[in-house]
């Protein structure tokens, strides 16, 4: 027996000793009948080998990762649109062309998966794959609801597998340097910080005038676990951002990558409470500008820490006299301020840091945020994040959609994942799935 094939089947004993299923067995049911087997459970490769990769959605954001993996193997490609489809065929014709993320998983030899697909679909695409012991990424956010965050980033721990959420900003040097400042302590201790993203997605009511989905499209499994509803092309593509049963608006778009910051340089993890302010609450579209406050404890040296997200109709011209633009931070603290958005940070008072040397690089430089993942499937190398970083941070992000649909100050229990003081909220922290979609 080979070094690699005894080493392939210590990681699958490994894996299956770790499993443990969250709200499903680890027998999880196959389209055609039958049952996924733990022996199908990925097989790491070498790190001179190329990964066999599955990706589910390939158009649109799934390019972009499509592009950034491009020199692994791609046997396999899932999307519910056949145009999309074809054209992916057409640059990796080898691949397996599928409808169902489901039936793709059943193809053996896959070694990872890459979900980009919207929301509503990363949870049960992601799990299914934890189940079977395969790496994966995963687009932000990570989960469409808290519940299945927290559900994924508990699997992933167990499954003992490569996992990295598609924050790419996270790889990026400006925000490693801003990292180091505010850890240096530059700006002294930081109790509040502002976060803001100029983008908005919702608005409106659901249509009434419903034409058939074109040929092309399989729209029942574009649905997936959500409620059924008539196709209309105000869902697809992107625009199913802005509706409840598949997305989380601005927040849940970009607040993985900004308030990415903060947490980062700050060690932030679970919030105390969660208070959100926007227009009255649409049962079916998301709010085209929000504010939401957080509340973080102290942690060891760091003192409590308060913050504050705005997003669309909701974003102030400046922040503490400084312009907000599109899109960035401010941390504030009790010697100076910083200013950063993804490329470029400010120190303020300007006067105050004229001449300020930044601290000496201690974040080594980025390898590039997909090329990370993949090393880390073919090494047990790091991610920096994997599924228990982003997890956390998904889980934050999807708290002040929470708050603002209970219409109530959340008191935060993480540990028993419920708010203490708002019963009410539980609706909006999971959901159940249609009848013959696996619950996470």
């Amino acid at each position: 027996m080979s070094e690699r094939q005894s080493r392939r089947q210590f990681l699958g004993r490994s894996a299956i000793a770790g499993a443990v299923v969250v709200g499903a067995p680890l027998a999880l049911p196959m389209i055609g009948g039958g049952v996924w087997s733990s022996s199908a459970l990925a097989e790491s490769s070498s790190p001179n080998e190329k990964l066999n990769i599955g990706v589910i959605g390939t158009a649109n954001q799934a390019r972009f990762s499509i592009g950034n993996i491009r020199g692994e193997n791609i046997v396999a490609a899932c999307d519910i649109d056949d145009k999309y489809l074809a054209k992916m065929i057409a640059d990796f014709p080898k691949a397996k062309k599928y409808n169902d993320f489901r039936k793709l998983l059943e193809q053996s030899g896959i070694d990872a998966i890459v979900v980009a697909t919207p929301d509503h679909i990363h949870a049960p695409a992601t799990a299914a794959a934890l189940h079977l012991g395969k790496h994966v990424y995963c687009e932000k956010p990570l989960t469409h609801t808290v519940a299945e965050a927290r559900a994924i980033a508990e699997l992933a721990a167990r499954q003992k597998v490569a996992t990295q959420m598609g924050t790419q900003i996270h790889a990026g040097e400006n925000y490693r340097r801003v990292v180091e400042i505010i850890r240096s302590g530059a700006i002294g201790s930081v109790r509040e910080v502002h976060t803001w993203a100029g983008r908005a997605w919702g608005g409106g009511s659901r249509p009434k005038n419903n034409p058939p989905a074109p040929p092309s499209i399989h729209w029942d499994l574009w649905l997936g676990p959500a409620p059924v509803r008539p196709y209309n092309p105000v869902y697809i593509p992107a625009r199913w951002r802005g509706w409840w049963d598949f997305g989380g608006g601005n927040i849940g778009d970009m607040a993985c990558h900004h308030m990415d910051l903060p947490f980062w340089a700050l060690g932030l993890k679970h919030p105390t409470t969660i208070e959100a302010e926007g227009p009255p609450v649409n049962p079916e579209t998301c709010s085209l500008g929000l504010t939401v406050r957080y509340e973080y404890a102290a942690s060891g040296d760091r003192p409590a820490v308060k913050l504050t997200w705005y997003d669309g109709t909701k974003i102030p011209p400046s922040i503490e006299g400084h312009p907000t633009g599109g899109g960035g931070n401010l941390f504030v603290g009790e010697k100076g301020m910083l200013w950063a958005d993804y490329d470029v940070y400010h120190l303020y008072p300007e006067k105050d840091f004229a001449g300020y040397k930044p601290p000496k690089p201690s974040i080594p430089r980025s390898i590039g945020h997909h090329a990370e993942w993949l090393r880390a499937c073919k090494t047990g190398s790091p991610t920096t994040c994997n599924f228990g970083y982003s997890g956390p941070l998904t889980e934050a992000v999807l708290l002040g959609n929470v708050a603002y649909r209970a219409g109530k100050r959340l008191e935060w229990d993480a540990e028993r994942l419920q708010a203490k003081n708002c019963p009410e909220a539980e609706r909006f922290l999971r959901t159940e799935y249609r009848k013959g979609w696996q619950q996470v």
